[in-house]
């Protein structure tokens, strides 16, 4: 490119307010400095983060040790054509978007650069809005790409689960997330499987400063200790058997973000030291690349394992979990917020009825005491389950107890009989949450029981209702 191809951008030009995209990353590749100089000068204005090549070997060495999510390609590089650059480009980092940069006589050469894996092209001169605007296009482009990849590998049953509750336990976890969404601070979600916990993890990252960059989600008990480390950090082409590729982590996906890191009980003691190192430092490496690289997440953990036992029995670090349990918050289990039972269920029928085009629209009341009578061992997850199996099996505009697969169960749990071998303990427990669930409010289930509403509280606290 020419020094005469762009004018230089009045001062006036480069004021522009702070893009939605602040955190993506552009490479700029031309051999004339000036160039460069002002093409850089203008995106960062702009908001975005940008690095500079003035030729295919720099060019090069930059797209294997950084990530980005654009490149603007010169089609002249002195003596060397952008086209013979281009195939490294995609070969190095097949997600960037290369814009080619070209004058009107390179217009047929331009082309042909998009056949060969380019996504758009800017005609010389060009402004600083055309340059900002195509800058501002392909990162909105990127980002949508990696929204719908994250969405296609992301496994989360309660993703799209509002958080809401009548539930005082619940309440209080919902004004914890609440205060630390806006901190950076690294959460731990405890709880059993299926109470929500990856709902939490995305509630926190959609209330947070930085709710408009990626959620990603690493489920740390599916993979070994290699395989976790390349889908934690990504890996180099090369560096172990099947990878054919370059491959980014989900720290990369996540950038700017927040990480998920779902089971973290579960990471294997081999990876641990290099996941304290990066909750610590925020520095890694690819697996088979020497290079360290530093990353900008927030990192939220789960796990429905007791993490200080595992210490004492020398599976899980001691300095880690000091490291991922800065705030900690207790996911209550679905026997715990038996108030939100009915709005739940009721909120799964419509959902999936509306998604399978089923005529159920409501609950018999047999069914709605089975439900409530059930102590749903899987959470959330299992009353999911059992609506949608409902909804499907459903011919009729009501859901009987007969199409609930834990209609004999919640039968013969959902109150003990005279006799039954239990202790006085089990059957005050199971009758105060009965009431409890039948009642519209504590003071109307205290009044049911005969107590006062002090008592009843003590008496949930201590029975952990």
């Amino acid at each position: 490119m020419h020094s005469a191809v762009v004018r230089e951008m009045p001062a006036k030009d480069l004021q522009m307010p702070q893009s939605t995209d602040a955190r993506s990353r552009v490479l700029l590749i031309d051999d004339e400095p000036n160039i460069l100089r002002t093409f850089r000068y203008c995106l960062e204005d702009a908001g975005h983060r940008v690095a500079t090549a003035t030729d295919p070997e720099q060019a090069e060495q930059i797209v294997q040790s950084d990530v980005f999510d654009v490149c603007f390609l010169d089609l002249r590089l002195g003596n060397t054509s952008g086209l013979d650059l281009l195939p490294k480009l995609r070969q190095y980092a097949p997600w960037m978007r290369v814009v080619i940069v070209t004058a009107h006589s390179s217009i047929d050469s331009a082309l042909e650069a998009m056949r060969a894996g380019a996504v758009d092209y800017l005609v010389k001169p060009c402004s600083p809005d055309q340059l900002r605007m195509a800058a501002s296009k392909q990162v909105q482009a990127r980002r949508l790409e990696q929204r719908v990849e994250l969405l296609e590998k992301d496994d989360s049953l309660l993703a799209a689960t509002e958080m809401e509750s009548e539930s005082p336990a619940m309440k209080m976890v919902l004004q914890t997330l609440r205060q630390v969404a806006d901190t950076d601070a690294t959460v731990l979600l405890l709880g059993e499987s299926g109470t929500g916990k990856g709902m939490a993890a995305r509630a926190i990252h959609r209330a947070s400063p930085r709710a408009n960059a990626n959620f990603a989600t690493v489920s740390c008990p599916s993979l070994s200790a290699e395989l976790l480390e390349s889908e934690l950090f990504g890996h180099k082409k090369g560096a172990f058997t099947g990878a054919v590729e370059n491959k980014l982590g989900r720290v990369d996906q996540a950038e700017g973000g927040t990480l998920f890191l779902d089971e973290v009980g579960d990471v294997p003691l081999a990876l641990q030291p290099k996941l304290l190192r990066f909750i610590h430092d925020r520095e890694y490496e690819r697996v088979g690349d020497p290079v360290t690289r530093r990353a900008n997440v927030r990192i939220v953990a789960a796990t429905n394992r007791d993490l200080k036992e595992m210490v004492k029995n020398g599976l899980f670090r001691e300095d880690l979990l000091y490291r991922v349990n800065v705030i900690t918050v207790h996911m209550p289990a679905l026997r715990e917020r038996l108030e939100d039972l009915p709005v739940l269920a009721e909120r799964f029928l419509l959902r999936y009825a509306a998604n399978y085009r089923r005529p159920a629209r409501a609950f018999t009341p047999a069914a709605l005491e089975a439900i409530r009578g059930y102590a749903w061992p899987g959470n959330i997850r299992e009353l999911q389950n059992v609506i949608e199996r409902a909804v499907i099996l459903c011919s009729s505009e009501e859901i009987d107890v007969d199409l609930l697969s834990i209609a004999e169960a919640a039968e013969r749990k959902s109150r003990p009989r005279i006799g039954d071998p239990l202790s006085l303990e089990e059957v005050e427990r199971s009758h105060i949450r009965g009431v409890m669930a039948n009642s519209p409010s504590l003071d109307a289930a205290a009044k049911t029981l005969g107590i006062d509403v002090s008592t009843l509280y003590r008496k949930r606290k201590e029975y952990g209702l």
